[in-house]
């Protein structure tokens, strides 16, 4: 039951994208938790579970290991396993909470489970820095079901999910006509919550024809490895060739503003320091009266480098520059100590890139953008925070080129969904060999680009909705909430536990 559990789940996630699965996918979970014979074999299964999932929705992590490190495939998958088992730990603790609940509880603890299951996935990337297929992600492409976002940012999707498991579960293990009614008030509770956030999302319109921008997203495909001088001036030709062919395809109206996008990319830009770069960029925004947003290796303080998104205006100054401020560890920095005997060595090959500090906007015609690089797409309070500070639209420029032809492409396109919906802004997303897409303030995606070949994609970005959503203005307060709650269930069970042993004492006292 718990391969099939697991299995189920998988299957919810891209690119399987069965996400109907999700809904009943860890009822066997569940189940064979409740009736555990102690909170170690609880533990155990939890375990099997979470290696099993995280194994077969994370596979993509041996393919830069396998093309790029030439390290055998016979070995780069039994390596995976580290990682996955340590990751595996949190459905496990997750199974602990649950089957203690229950024993002290009863059955009805069960609908405990989504408050226990969301403080499990918080501490998971409390302790990981990582969220990567929380279970409410097997739903961003069903824009219907994620509108809960805007409250409790994907963490309320989860929650939904697992409440749903959770009450067929108990009807499952009860049998009874009671248990079948449960079942139709959470769902019917559910379909309230749901409808409540549609009609939320719809009491607020775009403003028609307060068009501010008109951009412009390329996608050059450049390839990771063994480039030359020569095929790079080539690729940077590319660029330019792409970013005319998509302006062409605009009207040429001087009242807005055009946006040329670059993706963060392998060819490692560095705008400050390339005066052949800064010439070529220079020159075609003069030309066609453009700015161009691209990732640039900036200069930073003792000798080091930001990875950055710099805004290149039409005379060929940087006029907005914005740090990365999440790195991803052991590819863009090493989180070991520098007295560590070899850290030094890995650094040099990883590379040790200085995190940035500030969240700062882009000028973009009327209105401001937050923009966010890569991996920032699956960190909530990145995007968060720049809605707060104003942005009106979000941009997120990637590379997943180095994972190659696998799920990570949509996954990772499923955490920009989510960010989009939580801060109801429309996501501009714009990759080095896809997936590059608009995403809509409500979670609808369009003009998709294919994988791993050069496109360009032309849009017209107009006034953002007003105000903020409840999760822009306060955050995570759904989920600690939850993890309170949580938390004061656990605390009761030792209470119980406490009293039951005193009883015991008096009587054999007496």
């Amino acid at each position: 039951m718990i391969a099939a559990s697991a299995l189920l789940t998988i299957l919810s996630f891209p690119d399987f994208d069965l996400w109907f699965l999700a809904w009943i996918g860890l009822v066997p979970l569940l189940v064979v938790t409740v009736q555990a014979l102690n909170a170690r074999q609880a533990f155990l299964l939890g375990w099997l579970w979470g290696v099993i999932f995280f194994y077969g929705s994370c596979w993509w992590l041996t393919y830069p290991v396998i093309h790029y490190g030439h390290i055998s495939a016979w070995l780069a998958y039994p390596l995976l396993l580290l990682p996955v088992a340590l990751g595996a730990l949190f459905p496990a603790l997750f199974c602990v909470l649950l089957h203690r609940l229950v024993s002290r509880f009863g059955l009805g603890a069960i609908f405990i489970a989504p408050f226990a299951w969301v403080s499990i996935e918080l501490a998971r990337y409390a302790v990981t820095g990582q969220l990567w297929n929380a279970m409410g992600y097997s739903q961003a492409f069903q824009p219907l079901l994620i509108q809960t976002a805007r409250w409790g940012g994907v963490y309320a999707v989860s929650f939904l999910i697992i409440a749903v498991n959770g009450a067929i579960g108990f009807a499952f293990l009860r049998r009874e006509a009671t248990a079948t009614a449960t079942i139709l008030v959470v769902l019917g509770a559910l379909l309230a919550i749901g409808v409540a956030a549609l009609r939320q999302n719809a009491v607020v319109d775009l403003h028609a024809g307060s068009t501010a921008s008109q951009i412009v997203a390329v996608q050059p495909n450049v390839p990771m490895e063994g480039t030359d001088d020569r095929a790079n001036e080539q690729l940077l030709n590319r660029h330019i060739e792409l970013s005319k062919q998509g302006l062409s395809s605009l009207p040429n109206d001087p009242r807005f503003s055009r946006l040329v996008i670059w993706p963060e990319s392998p060819m490692n830009f560095s705008y400050s320091r390339d005066p052949h770069l800064k010439e070529i960029a220079g020159s075609f925004a003069k030309a066609y009266h453009a700015s161009i947003l691209m990732n640039s290796l900036e200069p930073a303080a003792n000798n080091g480098d930001y990875n950055s998104a710099v805004m290149v205006n039409e005379e060929g100054g940087i006029v907005a520059q914005y740090d990365k401020i999440r790195l991803m560890p052991f590819g863009e920095y090493v989180p070991l100590p520098r007295w560590l005997p070899g850290a030094s060595s890995v650094r040099g090959i990883v590379g040790d890139f200085t995190p940035g500090s500030s969240y700062t906007l882009m000028p973009l015609g009327a209105i401001r953008a937050g923009v966010f690089i890569c991996i920032e797409a699956a960190h909530p309070s990145i995007a968060r925070a720049f809605a707060k500070r104003g942005a009106g639209v979000l941009i997120n420029i990637s590379n997943d080129g180095y994972l190659g032809p696998t799920p990570v492409m949509r996954q990772h396109l499923s955490n920009a969904i989510f960010r989009a919906v939580e801060n109801d802004r429309p996501l501009v997303r714009v990759t080095n060999s896809g997936i590059t897409a608009f995403i809509e303030p409500d979670g609808h995606v369009r003009d998709i680009t294919g994988g791993f070949q050069p496109a360009v994609r032309s849009w017209s970005v107009g006034q953002s909705r007003e105000g903020q959503t409840f999760y822009t203005r306060y955050g995570d307060v759904f989920v600690y909430a939850g993890a309170l709650i949580t938390l004061g269930f656990v605390s009761a069970t030792f209470m119980t536990r406490r009293k039951k042993l005193e009883k015991t004492m008096v009587k054999r006292r007496g």
